[in-house]
């Protein structure tokens, strides 16, 4: 899988900024998120009913598949533990290749365990979350100088490590993670993966290319997350050890 070719003006302010996701000044058609409401909230409170979800107390958990571009967005009442899925959104482009985010620079989208940790309203990319990478399995893992930061789920449609996914759609991602911020979610835990880790997907992958075979112990790892979510459609405890390994 490999990046898309990025239009030059775009190209030479990423490849030397990355995904760094400043401040922008809101522009004279106003507050994006109250543009987001305006667009979205009725359609969204819709679809929540169809899932059976209410829209006073909801918590959030967001999944993304590198591979297949997707980004999946579940909720759950307060009051239930497991989640259902509300809605899958696919990426407008990518970067990078399968494999871990090890370093700056390297066009990576991350793998591994994450929370949503900011929200910026007035992104470079319309609106933004972001994510609290690295973390301490890539800080043991990755570049003990320079493993990268600045990783958000966003607008607009370019990318080098982050989700991309277009300004429309990232108006009802955010405005869904501000509502769940607003019924006490502090934190919404984003899971990514190389692709759906279904079945002995590894060992495909591995046999139709040896380069993956360095990843081999570290997606087994992120595979026991996955099949435990497949089958309980709830969260769990993620530790990570002194070697940078999950542990659930």
């Amino acid at each position: 899988m490999k990046m898309k070719k990025l239009p030059l003006i775009f190209t030479v302010f990423f490849l030397t900024n990355a995904c760094q996701d400043v401040k922008n000044q809101v522009s004279h058609n106003g507050d994006r998120v109250a543009v987001a409401y305006e667009e979205k909230e009725a359609i969204l409170q819709e679809l929540f009913v169809e899932k059976g979800i209410k829209w006073t107390g909801f918590q959030l958990f967001f999944r993304v598949f590198k591979h297949e571009e997707e980004l999946e967005i579940w909720a759950k009442n307060t009051d239930t533990i497991r989640f259902t899925l509300v809605k899958t959104y696919t990426f407008c482009t990518n970067s990078g290749k399968l494999g871990p985010k090890r370093k700056e620079g390297d066009f990576q989208i991350p793998e591994g365990f994450y929370k949503i940790n900011r929200f910026n309203p007035k992104s470079s990319f319309h609106l933004s979350l972001g994510v609290d990478y690295p973390n301490k399995s890539d800080l043991l893992l990755g570049d003990k100088t320079q493993p990268g930061s600045d990783i958000f789920i966003h607008g607009a449609c370019v990318s080098v490590g982050c989700i991309s996914i277009t300004d429309d759609k990232i108006k009802e991602v955010y405005l869904l993670a501000n509502e769940a911020k607003k019924h006490g979610q502090n934190a919404i835990e984003v899971h990514f993966f190389p692709m759906k880790l279904n079945g002995n997907t590894i060992e495909k992958l591995i046999a139709k290319n040896a380069e993956f075979k360095q990843y081999e112990s570290f997606w087994n790892d992120l595979k026991i997350g996955y099949d435990f979510f497949e089958e309980e459609k709830r969260l769990f405890e993620i530790s990570i050890d002194e070697n940078g390994k999950y542990r659930f």
